[in-house]
């Protein structure tokens, strides 16, 4: 009977608890997936209508480099915001995640200032379908994606500067952080693909 018992290590379930995924990043990765597969379906059709006879091509307007410079910033200061959580220097966490949200917005209104001049140019939903209606589309969902992302920040600025509660878990903005890189990446792949993909 005694050989039959078994002796449980503590510490083995403590290991096996620190080695789940928590909820909110298998949620965040689960997205993530579905996000990827719905523009790599788009990007396919780009690649597909691009050899009709009657497609037309674009010119990139220059804002959208400066868009791609904003959120590039972005993405290091929301790693840097991440790491002075992690070592509780709370104010320059403060700082961090405020620039991080600003330059989300600023990434946002560029977008927009972009997808004017497109529409200034002629290059309209209407008539001949080319690489102009596809990079609304494309461009305009990714702009969405980040548009919820900088909602995201913005609550977290708000929570930083004026909530009373004290938490040090990092799951939030590890959750944050990981989203907005990958929105970052996100962008730099369309970037490259409308540039090389013509």
């Amino acid at each position: 009977m005694v050989s039959d018992l078994k002796i449980e290590n503590p510490n083995s379930s403590l290991r096996e608890k620190g080695k789940k995924l928590h909820p909110h990043k298998f949620i965040l990765w689960v997205a993530i997936g579905s996000i990827l597969m719905m523009f790599a379906g788009l990007t396919s059709a780009y690649i597909v209508k691009s050899n009709q006879a009657n497609w037309e091509d674009i010119k990139m307007p220059q804002i959208f480099w400066f868009s791609t410079g904003t959120i590039l910033l972005s993405s290091l200061t929301i790693q840097m915001a991440l790491r002075s959580f992690k070592q509780r220097e709370m104010n320059r966490y403060r700082l961090l995640i405020s620039v991080t949200a600003f330059l989300g917005v600023i990434f946002i209104i560029l977008q927009w200032m972009g997808f004017q001049q497109l529409w200034n140019n002629g290059i309209q939903f209407e008539g001949v379908v080319g690489a102009g209606q596809f990079l609304y589309v494309i461009f305009g969902l990714h702009a969405l994606h980040v548009f919820g992302g900088a909602i995201v920040l913005i609550v977290m600025v708000a929570k930083a500067l004026f909530s009373n509660t004290k938490t040090y878990s990092s799951t939030g903005i590890e959750v944050a952080a990981t989203y907005w890189h990958f929105v970052d990446a996100l962008w730099i792949y369309l970037m490259v693909f409308f540039l090389w993909i013509r």
